[in-house]
């Protein structure tokens, strides 16, 4: 009769800790639903309204059950689909950053690769947006250095995505073939549990990449604030005065992109 009682006391406390678990993930749920929903919106640039983008999301994510598994599969389809091409940002042309002429073109940068994963995420329901730094690459070479006129890559983006009631960073900007061409290690894989981000230091314990500067994150691509530090940071770049002459592509998109400077 004692351990009878002693069962029902136990079964009462552990009702009570599940009754209140319960009512903290709701009211968290309530008190949070208003600042992700804005991260569940298309936007100018996050354009997952349209057609292409949609259908790609859906397509890459059929069959897939939870968020993250549908969150790694977006994240290796814009690592590998989406080949880097450095040159994909032309000033003052903002379609060049929207997630659907990425998807079209099948090429992009830092800052439209974070934008087209955030824009897949946003069109299967997981919260997403970008966020923004600024680092410097220590693998690149000399050239491209000389190339840009600076060793400092301004506003680097990568996404940040809601999974399991937190946000999850993920960077899916160099492909394999650029990462291996230019030594670019270790390359990033995302388990849609942990950060994936670049490290300061490469597994020889060589200098990577170093962030400099924090901007935040941000529901839709801030081009104004782009627009003005590139201004700033990259005058030849916007001066349209770039010597591409000694520029060393990373792959046939670089290559293709000189061709028509020519």
């Amino acid at each position: 009769m004692r351990n009878i009682l002693i069962y029902i006391i136990l079964l009462k406390v552990l009702l009570e800790i599940n009754r209140n678990i319960l009512k903290a993930s709701y009211f968290y749920f309530i008190m949070n639903k208003p600042e992700l929903d804005q991260y569940l919106q298309p936007t100018e640039f996050l354009d997952f309204d349209k057609k292409i983008v949609k259908s790609i999301a859906l397509k890459v994510t059929e069959g897939l059950r939870t968020d993250k598994e549908k969150a790694v599969a977006l994240f290796n389809w814009v690592q590998e689909n989406l080949k880097y091409n450095a040159l994909a940002y032309y000033p003052k042309i903002r379609g060049n950053l929207k997630a659907s002429v990425s998807i079209r073109r099948r090429q992009g940068f830092c800052m439209s690769k974070a934008i087209t994963l955030s824009a897949l995420a946003r069109a299967v329901g997981i919260p997403a947006r970008i966020h923004m730094v600024d680092i410097i690459n220590h693998k690149i070479s000399q050239k491209f250095k000389d190339f840009m006129g600076t060793a400092a890559f301004y506003c680097h983006a990568y996404s940040e995505l809601w999974l399991n009631g937190k946000w999850v960073k993920a960077t899916p900007v160099f492909d394999r073939e650029t990462s291996i061409k230019g030594k670019f290690y270790p390359i990033i894989e995302f388990d849609g549990e942990h950060d994936a981000l670049f490290v300061e230091y490469d597994q020889n314990g060589n200098k990577f990449v170093e962030y400099i500067g924090d901007y935040g994150s941000f529901a839709e691509c801030p081009i104004e604030m782009i627009d003005e530090i590139f201004t700033e940071q990259y005058p030849k770049w916007y001066n349209d005065q770039l010597n591409f002459s000694d520029f060393k592509p990373y792959n046939k998109n670089e290559k293709e992109a000189l061709s028509l400077k020519k």
